[in-house]
């Protein structure tokens, strides 16, 4: 618990204290968020606040994430792993992308960045490579940090018998590419107002900094009892995930309505990766679609708002990603943001019980049986 406290308060710190440097920096420098002329009409007045504020996120999270490594050599205690070297490593990646995508709007003053085919070509490259590292590195007792599995709140027992051993590597790079794209991309959409995406956020990473920590404290590692998880390292990622929560809100101290910075692409689609990650690493894939409803939701709404357009010529919404559409039918940005944050908590808090409740059941009469049916030579079992 000391690990998750010291990565929180060091992210929170370094966060909050540093982006007001990178207000006054890019400020000064001329340099602001261009905003699109189709947008809603109350948008036109932050043309030229500063953006790419998810450097100080970025910077949060590494410095609470090996801060706490650095603790851990002083104890005596477990440093970095493997599973949190993969998906801090496809945060940062991810951020890589999104700062060059940044960098091009501001530095040569137009709202579009990176072209379609490079941001999606990176995208591609960094999934298959986290892909491919991810089933590697096993533990003492062969855990790696994820599994060709499709995974729910445990791996799906299912999928070995329709499989014959999980989905199979294509299919699992596959997998994680759209899983990757999908979660960068939706968490990149629903950075549309003030505070949205870094509330939002903020909710999930604190919902899986006690997720990863219960897996920890209900681990199979150590000894084989009913309800126990079979992941490699999830106090690990507890740490990375309260070092996301950290830096989420030190941020959103200074992104909330009014934004006096934005996180850009430098800050969603790092945090879309660390979302992805999280629930690959953890063997909660599928559970993330729950407890990240409200960034489904959005993205679901560009998804449908296209194809009926492109089939009817009509818009489905007013405009997409949706919490415009609320805006243009005269809510304040704030009423929307407030009200998304809510469906956002109701999401984590459905999420979290659905969690509990299964951990539960598979703690009581026969959930030994099924956990052992999960993955039985990772505990040496014929």
């Amino acid at each position: 618990m000391t690990q998750i406290i010291i990565a929180a308060t060091i992210s929170f710190l370094v966060s909050i204290f540093t982006t007001p440097v990178l207000i006054r920096y890019f400020s000064s420098e001329g340099l602001g968020q261009e905003i699109r002329e189709e947008g809603p009409a109350s948008h036109l007045r932050k043309r030229g606040t500063p953006t790419m504020g998810g450097i100080a996120v970025l910077l949060g999270i590494v410095c609470g994430y090996f801060a706490t490594a650095i603790y851990g050599l002083a104890t005596g205690r477990d440093a970095v792993t493997a599973s949190g070297l993969l998906v801090l490593g496809l945060t940062l990646a991810l951020g890589l992308v999104g700062f060059l995508d940044d960098f091009i709007k501001l530095f040569r003053h137009r709202n579009l960045g990176l072209n379609k085919t490079a941001k999606l070509t990176s995208q591609i490259a960094i999934g298959v490579i986290f892909a491919v590292l991810i089933l590697l590195f096993p533990d003492e007792q062969g855990i790696t940090p994820a599994s060709t599995n499709l995974s729910f709140i445990r791996d799906i027992p299912t999928a070995d018998i329709a499989f014959g051993g999980g989905v199979g590597l294509v299919v699992f790079v596959i997998f994680i590419l759209l899983l990757t794209a999908a979660w960068s991309n939706a968490v990149n959409l629903t950075d549309g107002l003030d505070g949205l995406a870094a509330g939002a956020t903020s909710l999930v990473m604190g919902a899986y900094t006690i997720l990863t920590f219960w897996q920890y404290r209900n681990s199979c590692g150590e000894t084989v009892v009913p309800g126990c998880y079979v992941v490699r390292d999830p106090l690990d990622l507890s740490v990375l995930a309260a070092a996301g929560l950290g830096a989420c809100m030190g941020f959103l101290w200074w992104n909330a309505a009014p934004a006096k910075i934005f996180m850009g692409d430098t800050g969603s689609l790092a945090l879309g990766g660390l979302v992805a990650g999280l629930s690959v690493a953890s063997r909660t894939e599928l559970l993330m679609v729950v407890i990240g409803a409200l960034f489904v939701m959005e993205v679901t709404s560009v998804v449908i708002q296209v194809a009926v357009f492109k089939t009817t010529g009509r818009r489905f919404f007013r405009m997409a990603p949706f919490h415009h559409h609320f805006e243009n039918g005269g809510w304040a940005e704030t009423t929307v943001t407030i009200r998304f944050w809510l469906i956002a908590a109701m999401a984590v808090g459905l999420g979290m019980s659905i969690f509990y409740g299964e951990w539960l059941n598979a703690a009581g009469e026969g959930g030994l049986i099924d956990a052992l049916a999960v993955a039985p030579t990772a505990w040496g079992v014929v």
